[in-house]
């Protein structure tokens, strides 16, 4: 087996005396957000695979979310949901929808930090329609890209996650020591380009990364699993796209591999950007957010994409540095529920800014350091699209279980144990002995987020 990892930039930032000037800056703000890169696509996750040296360090010196949520996982709607801090059926858009209404774009964190003194930068996939004239009011400066991945930049060929590096460099060369920023940069990668036979394009500097590495076949992935499904999810876009990346085995090892080139290339951006931070000396006072969008499938269930309520799809990477931390804190994993709601009330909480009765997500300060004694003991996710091609489904989700139904198809349920069953293998639907579980599952899918639900 090929070892894998020579030549990856690593940064290592070393901790510091601030000043009482420092201290009393409002801090700087980078959240970085990935697409399709599901919970465990990480080496700090316990990935013995892939290589991610400077999403590592982000966990090393910073807080770990162990079990981090989208609401709906899908892009466009989770990136409303990330901007507002709303659930779908509240913000009510996803494709195909009108665009985001400027009732709760007025309370994204983008504008709400612009107008209390921040600039603010975007620059990637912006992934939502908003209502004209509203990227001018949440920011300073908006740089959104689309693929194809290669683009001619002055005759060079370059990957488009380097793109995102270079303009967030430029970003952080013009910012102001006097004046606080919030960039939000927002991937593409390791998303595929759907309509490319290849799907997977990676910066040429990760050619040859993992040749020689078998990647596991999940247990899932085995034929007679997927017999087991109903029809509507066997016909689902979820299976039409795994023809496309994961129907024999070389085509799996290929795909997988691009996959997590892909993520390497987004980890040499982060690595660039911390490098950045200590050349402009902006380091000590600079938080750095990173997440993703949704989950992926990567061959379970024999599917592919996302879509679904099973954790591969709904659970993402989360991670919060902040080097004013205590060394106490630094490389801690916290367990308690977190949800992609809870980032923008997050960051106007570092921003010290209040938190808009009107959003459902919560501040995830009071978790980052102690056990609070109050905190969401589930969770409830939907997705909403009305597409043919991809069934309706909402789930509750808490530590031990997990209840799924599809609206359109209510002869169909899933419960899991997740203790015992994390993969979510046996369903346990028709055991009379989890009948009250059941039921109260099914209650509470009923009432939904309910009003904040902790």
């Amino acid at each position: 087996m090929q070892t894998v990892g020579l030549g990856l930039t690593s940064i290592v930032v070393p901790g510091c005396r601030r000043s009482a000037e420092q201290i009393s800056k409002p801090p700087n703000i980078i959240f970085l957000l990935t697409d399709d890169q599901r919970w465990d696509a990480i080496r700090c996750a316990g990935n013995s695979i892939i290589q991610t040296p400077n999403m590592d360090w982000l966990a090393e010196s910073g807080v770990r979310f162990g079990q981090a949520f989208v609401t709906t996982p899908i892009c466009a709607a989770s990136r409303a949901s990330i901007f507002c801090g709303l659930y779908e059926r509240t913000h009510d858009y996803t494709f195909t929808k009108p665009p985001l209404t400027r009732l709760y774009t007025d309370i994204s964190y983008p504008q709400l930090l612009r107008q209390a003194g921040y600039r603010t930068g975007f620059i990637g996939k912006f992934g939502i329609r908003v209502e004209g004239g509203v990227t001018e009011e949440m920011f300073d400066s908006f740089q959104p890209t689309t693929y194809p991945y290669f683009k001619d930049v002055d005759g060079e060929k370059r990957h488009l996650t380097d793109i995102h590096g270079d303009l967030a460099v430029d970003f952080l060369q013009t910012a102001s020591k006097d004046q606080p920023f919030c960039l939000s940069l927002s991937f593409w990668a390791p998303h595929a380009d759907d309509g490319e036979e290849e799907q997977y394009f990676w910066p040429e500097a990760w050619d040859g990364f993992y040749d020689g590495v078998h990647i596991p076949v999940p247990e899932t992935a085995n034929p007679a699993f997927f017999d087991t499904h109903p029809e509507f999810l066997k016909k689902s876009l979820n299976r039409t796209r795994w023809l496309w990346r994961f129907d024999t085995p070389d085509k799996y090892q290929k795909m997988v591999k691009g996959y997590y080139r892909m993520i390497l290339g987004v980890d040499a951006v982060i690595g660039r950007i911390i490098a950045e931070l200590r050349n402009l000396e902006q380091h000590e006072n600079t938080i750095i957010i990173l997440s993703s969008d949704n989950g992926y499938f990567l061959g379970e269930r024999g599917f592919a994409g996302k879509w679904l309520m099973h954790d591969v799809s709904i659970r993402v990477p989360l991670i919060i540095y902040d080097p004013r931390f205590p060394l106490s804190r630094k490389g801690s994993i916290r367990e308690e529920l977190a949800l992609n709601i809870d980032i923008p009330a997050t960051i106007l909480d570092m921003a010290g800014l209040e938190t808009p009765s009107t959003m459902e997500g919560t501040s995830l300060i009071p978790v980052l350091g102690r056990k609070v004694k109050e905190w969401r003991q589930e969770i409830f996710c939907e997705h909403l699209w009305d597409n043919a091609e991809i069934p309706q489904s909402e789930c509750i989700r808490t530590l031990m279980w997990k209840y799924i139904r599809y609206p359109q198809h209510p002869d169909f349920e899933e419960l899991y144990d997740l203790q015992s069953d994390p993969k979510e293998i046996h369903n346990l639907v028709s055991e009379a002995v989890y009948s009250s579980v059941l039921k109260e599952l099914r209650e509470k899918c009923d009432i939904g987020f309910g009003s904040k639900r902790k």
